[in-house]
């Protein structure tokens, strides 16, 4: 049967358009249910024994939820408790509207079979479509929608009522409005919250029930604490006319009643609002995009330089006088003019960014209490005030907790526990942590995504090799870091018969495994990049490829995408190709055997003379890229030495660079930049490229300060002019001093990204003096190289194009992605070698070690501890005592403590240990030993000290 919809739309030129739609209804869709004789299904989804303990429903029944049910109760939905429900179309359509995260979630409890949630198309269904009757709201007809699908369920499954006993179908709603129309309807119908707390086998799930509004009174006091939200109509046309700006609300990590508002202008331009104090910062939450109004000039104030830890244990709402007394010891009244920065209000939230959060539980004073303050793992997180009957299981614990809400009367905001994640200090639990607080997605690949993986006993088929180049004789050989597994690329060289040197790159073809659009292609763009933690990694790409099917492993055929060039003796290019080949790798060797191989003179066989060959182009290549202005920069990579068994760390050092990292970079280097220039020639709209945009001027502030303290000049005006001054910066008698800048200058450079050729301008690569560069060669780690690869196959008539190939929207859109994935793989990282490097320590009690003085601040000096690529900081004021005195110079920068006055790159003595008195922010702690100054530096221990007894805290 057609049913047609007619509406009209207004055109964007002002115009008014008819638009008619065809909508079929359907008699033959099934109603899911394994009772039912009568829907011709082929698998029934929903059980005929569908009982769970309950003392409302003491019968078997299938429930339905409505939309806001689906919204805001999902962590109840996803428990495998919860089976045998009813998903509308109606519903699903709505909360895909509504909230893509919800919407995904959703997806995958519908495709988990042990659930049992059936999708019933009502919309499609002739006995179930209603039409939008005249004065009616959107809203009000899906839920009469929803009302007569259950309505339709209730009669179809009587008539099967023979074979099960009393089935019944529940309507689970939170609309006082849809329950009372529900009942006159007869049906049967329960608020969700009372539904679940009658799950008498269950009580765990009550922890889990987002507050809905009527709850959220209770928690709160009746004092108003913060000005009323305004609403959404008012915020857009403040923010039309300039009354208010639109930006991310930004908390800082450091001091709790202080953060700032930034605020995107046009193009490149954005400026930054400050924002103190409690009723100013108006319950907004990191990343929340907020409505913000300007104060007066006369209101403006200086960022504090006060650290403040929200740290009110069982601090209640009506307890604000220190609140008062610390937002007083914020505002610096001889503030200079010139450090005032715009400040102003958030007066109305536009979109929350709200995800589960990572922490741990403080445990109410009150004894039976049931009500706990929650603190998130990120500082820049409020505390989170929850419900739960659990509290003394879960102290100790790691636990994620959503926020339901921020009422005007309630100091924290109210939120639910969502699940633990194992006791607090567990490698596991940690590893965890640091994985969800990066949002890396780290769940196992889903079957969708593996059915796309070729079958094994995989083999090379004669149709792939009658479209590809047989290069499998060639003496090709990888070069990588031991133990790797996931072997991207590898080398070939040798002379020509012209005199003339052939070099091939060959990267592994990823890109003929993964199709365009298909889930393993959704989900390694989703992914972005393989994330290398200490000791594990999170492939992009299911392990059968990465570590076996792409892997370029010695003696074996693979599938490559090959970078050929013919060169002289100069390492100047007189020909480049790019061609799909079979090769077949002789050698998969680490940087070490290689080096071992490159320096023995007893050795001849064709891998070392291809090794010897391409050390020798990679070192002339080098000098040029060096010449032409690129930087060596220096950063210190720490490298674990990990027990087998316990996997604890039991060694820590810097990792030693040699010729051939170098020389496996140049190569690396030449095929980017070689792919960069062909994609770009045939696409210049659509490329993906990479760019390093060059740091603003105050940006070497510190580096420039620095240098001067050892009366060296640094240049800045271009990469190369800071390149060569960095190439010349020496100090006799202090050989660490020119890794130190090198070590500063990469502090002081912008975050190279990913952008498609036809939305920008600026391509330069300021870190490599290029002046166009991609990523082509490593395909198995990041999901940037797959594009490139799809991009050189179309270029060279290897493979066919797709619509979003050649989108520079889409493309745009998927290279934002790739920066942030990039971006929080990197801290993740981070976070990672902290966290071991905190192990290390954790057994070692207490060491003593030199450093040098990297920072000075006003009340500390950071100090760099070569040995273990470690950063610290050694702190002169004593919260507990009277601290020592200090003055700083911010021209120096130097700091005076008594009479011992630190200069940045100083060489000093301190100790290092592991301070775990707050179990959920474990730190490594530094002491002076050396310069003595009295009052201050500490005598050089021999002896452990008693391990302090972890607390949470912030």
């Amino acid at each position: 049967m057609l049913k047609s919809k007619t509406f009209v739309k207004k055109t964007r030129a002002g115009g008014v358009m008819k638009i008619v739609r065809e909508h079929y209804l359907r008699d033959d869709i099934w109603c899911g249910s394994e009772i039912c004789a009568e829907c011709k299904q082929e698998s029934a989804v929903l059980q005929t024994d569908a009982s769970i303990e309950s003392d409302l429903c003491s019968y078997p029944h299938y429930v339905i939820p409505d939309t806001n049910v689906v919204l805001h109760q999902i962590d109840v939905l996803e428990d495998p408790v919860i089976r045998n429900v009813i998903i509308l179309q109606t519903v699903l359509q709505e909360v895909r509207h509504r909230s893509a995260p919800v919407y995904k979630r959703l997806k995958d409890i519908i495709h988990e079979k042990e659930k049992h949630f059936y999708t019933f198309t009502n919309e499609h269904h002739r006995e179930t479509f209603i039409e939008r009757e005249p004065g009616e709201s959107a809203n009000d007809r899906n839920d009469r929608a929803i009302r007569e699908a259950a309505k339709w369920y209730s009669q179809h499954l009587r008539k099967a009522e023979s074979e099960a006993d009393g089935l019944k179908v529940v309507l689970l709603t939170n609309d006082q409005g849809n329950k009372q129309k529900a009942e006159e309807s007869g049906l049967l119908v329960y608020r969700f919250e009372e539904y679940i707390k009658s799950l008498l086998g269950n009580p765990e799930l009550v922890d889990r029930l987002a507050l809905s509004n009527d709850d959220k009174h209770d928690i709160t006091s009746s004092k108003v604490l913060f000005p009323e939200h305004l609403p959404l109509s008012r915020i857009q046309a403040g923010i039309k006319s300039g009354t208010f700006l639109q930006g991310t609300f930004r908390a800082s990590r450091d001091n709790y009643l202080e953060a700032t508002v930034f605020v995107q202008g046009e193009g490149e331009d954005s400026t930054e609002v400050l924002i103190q104090g409690l009723q100013n910062l108006n319950r907004a939450v990191y990343q929340d995009l907020v409505a913000v109004q300007l104060l007066p000039r006369s209101q403006w104030v200086a960022p504090s330089s006060v650290v403040l830890q929200d740290e009110g244990a069982a601090k209640d709402d009506n307890e604000d006088d220190k609140e008062e007394d610390e937002e007083k010891s914020l505002r610096i009244s001889e503030a200079a003019e010139a450090a005032r920065k715009p400040t102003g209000k958030i007066v109305g939230i536009i979109k929350r960014n709200w995800r589960p959060f990572c922490g741990m539980l403080n445990l109410s004073q009150i004894k039976e209490s049931t009500r706990h303050l929650f603190t998130p793992a990120d500082r820049r997180i409020p505390r989170i005030r929850i419900e739960t009957r659990q509290a003394s299981t879960l102290a100790g614990q790691r636990i994620m907790v959503a926020i339901d809400g921020w009422p005007k009367h309630s100091r924290y905001p109210n939120g639910h526990f969502v699940r633990s994640l194992g006791n607090a200090g567990d490698k596991e639990t940690e590893q965890e942590v640091l994985l969800l607080e990066h949002d890396i997605p780290h769940q196992a690949f889903s079957q969708a995504v593996l059915s796309f993986l070729p079958k094994m006993p995989w083999a090379i088929t004669p149709e792939d090799m009658g479209r590809r180049e047989d290069l499998r004789l060639l003496t090709v050989c990888s070069v990588d870091p031991p133990g790797c597994t996931d072997i991207d690329d590898a080398l070939h060289c040798r002379e020509l018969d012209n005199g003339n040197l052939e070099v091939g790159v060959h990267i592994a073809d990823v890109s003929h495994f993964i199709r365009p659009g298909n889930a393993m292609d959704k989900e390694a763009a989703s992914r972005g990049t393989t994330v290398y933690l200490c000791g594990k990694r999170i492939d992009m790409v299911p392990e059968l490829l990465s570590s076996n099917l792409c892997s370029l492993r010695s003696n074996v055929e693979r599938l490559a995408f090959s970078c050929i060039w013919e060169m002289n003796h100069k390492a100047e290019i007189i020909k480049t190709r790019f061609t799909k080949s079979v090769i077949k790798s002789k050698a998969s060797l680490t940087y070490a055997e290689a080096q071992m191989m490159i320096d023995d003179s007893t050795k001849n066989d064709d891998i070392t003379k291809s090794l010897r060959g391409l050390n020798k182009l990679a070192k002339v290549l080098k000098r040029k890229r060096i010449e032409n202005g690129a930087l060596t920069l220096s950063s210190l990579e720490v490298r674990f030495h990990i027990d087998s068994e316990t996997h604890d760390p039991i060694d820590l050092q810097t990792k030693e660079l040699m010729e051939t990292n170098s020389m496996v970079e140049e190569f690396m280097l030449l095929a980017n930049i070689s792919v960069a220039r062909k994609i770009y020639d045939e696409f210049p709209d659509c490329a993906m490229l990479r760019k390093h945009p060059a740091p603003p001027p105050s940006n070497y502030d510190v580096l420039l300060k620095a240098a001067k303290s050892k009366d060296v000049e640094i240049h800045t005006d271009s990469a190369k002019a800071l390149a060569d001054s960095l190439d010349v910066a020496r100090v006799d008698g202090f050989p660490y001093f020119n890794t130190l800048l090198r070590i500063l200058a990469t502090r002081c450079m912008m975050q190279a990204v990913y952008f498609c050729s036809g939305m920008d301008s600026d391509f330069h690569h300021y870190g490599l003096a290029s002046a166009i560069y991609t990523h082509f060669t490593s395909p198995i780690r990041r999901y940037a190289d797959i594009i490139v690869h799809r991009l050189l196959a179309v270029a060279i008539a290897a493979d066919s194009t797709y619509p979003d190939l050649m989108d520079k929207q889409k493309q745009s859109a998927l290279s934002i992605n790739l920066n942030y994935r990039h971006k929080m793989s990197q801290y993740a990282q981070r976070a990672s070698v902290a966290f071991h490097t905190q192990l290390f320590f954790k057994s070692r009690g207490i060491l003593n070690e030199e450093g040098f003085v990297l920072f000075v601040r006003k009340n500390a000096i950071i100090v760099l501890i070569p040995k273990f690529g470690l950063e610290g900081t050694v702190f002169f004021d004593a919260k507990d005592k009277a601290g020592p005195n200090l003055h700083f110079d911010e021209e120096g920068p130097t700091l005076k403590v008594e009479q011992h006055t630190f200069h940045i790159f100083d060489m000093v003595k301190v100790t290092i240990s592991l301070d775990a008195s707050n179990i959920q922010h474990q730190k490594i702690r530094m002491s002076l030993i050396e310069p003595v100054i009295s009052g201050v530096s500490v005598p050089a221990p021999d002896v452990e000290p008693p391990a302090k007894k972890p607390k949470l805290d912030r």
